[in-house]
């Protein structure tokens, strides 16, 4: 059986490739059930958590994420995050690669939003923010880069150090001009792209400040409590999803304005299974503003992990 280390799943899931291996898998769809959630006791510690994310296309590859959360490594300063991917042919059975989770999980998560991106942000936008200066944003950046003509990317973070640390790591991997910012609302007012992975509870991208043409991408706040964009930004967005199913469920930006009236059911334009299968066109003015948000499917674990295995094998 094929072993990934992180960096080995890192160099064999470039994001072109990815990003077109991710398009497939909804244009082609694939089984996938509801994930496993599995309360686990740790005796003298808050509970543990398992979480299996099975996907398959029958008889072609089967897979399945395997997540162990465990709040008590915090006071070991062990990561609480510990995850696999196990790949398996989906005719024989036979085991084929176990693939680090945590990397695929990522790159994924950043290809996604570059896909939306292909449908939803100006061709020629070119000026990128990031907002959140974790695990995510130098991956965002990079995606993003491969489908839009990234010139300049500013970062913003609670901590400034932090977030001119990523800035400076991009610039020198990537090529790009990048800076740190200190005032958010100043820079979503500037952007033509707004990436934000973080874990908000309280709004941070204020849609009353977005110019016309604006693309939002939102990956954190994954809790119905967490909320990355107020009120302003989903009335004046068009809004799109990476998954119905999963984010009228499990994303504050979107769980939230279903629960007010803010939004509603009908007024979510398109997932990723419609705009990759033709059925919705996606930006349709330069002056459009689109907001995409993300809370991960078990499907595009499966490509990726897919992708890693005939790169290497």
């Amino acid at each position: 059986m094929l072993l990934l280390s992180q960096d080995e799943t890192r160099d064999a899931l470039p994001f072109p490739q990815l990003i077109d291996a991710l398009a497939e898998m909804f244009r082609s769809g694939c089984e996938m059930p509801v994930r496993h959630h599995h309360d686990m006791k740790v005796p003298n510690e808050p509970d543990a958590t398992m979480l299996l994310m099975p996907a398959w296309v029958p008889g072609e590859y089967a897979g399945v994420k395997i997540v162990n959360v465990a709040p008590g490594n915090a006071a070991r300063g062990e990561p609480a995050i510990s995850a696999e991917y196990l790949l398996s042919d989906a005719r024989t059975g036979k085991m084929l690669a176990l693939v680090d989770g945590g990397e695929l999980t990522a790159r994924r998560t950043a290809a996604a939003s570059a896909l939306a991106a292909r449908y939803l942000a100006r061709q020629e936008a070119d000026h990128l923010l990031v907002v959140g200066t974790g695990r995510l944003s130098l991956c965002l950046i990079e995606a993003h880069m491969a489908v839009r003509p990234i010139k300049k990317v500013t970062v913003w973070g609670r901590s400034v150090e932090k977030a001119a640390t990523i800035a400076a790591t991009a610039s020198e991997r990537f090529g790009v001009s990048a800076a740190a910012v200190a005032n958010l609302d100043e820079a979503v007012g500037q952007a033509d792209i707004i990436s934000a992975a973080t874990l908000s509870n309280d709004p941070l991208i204020k849609g009353a400040l977005l110019k016309p043409g604006t693309h939002v991408d939102l990956v954190g706040a994954f809790k119905p409590t967490m909320r990355e964009s107020d009120d302003d930004a989903i009335r004046r967005a068009n809004v799109y999803v990476d998954t119905r199913d999963g984010c009228t469920k499990e994303g504050g930006d979107i769980v939230q304005p279903l629960a007010s009236g803010v939004l509603t059911i009908e007024e979510i334009k398109a997932d990723l299974y419609d705009l990759t299968r033709g059925k919705h066109a996606g930006r349709g003015s330069d002056e459009e503003i689109t907001l995409f948000k993300s809370v991960g499917a078990a499907l595009e674990d499966l490509a990726g992990a897919i992708l890693a295995y005939q790169s290497v094998s």
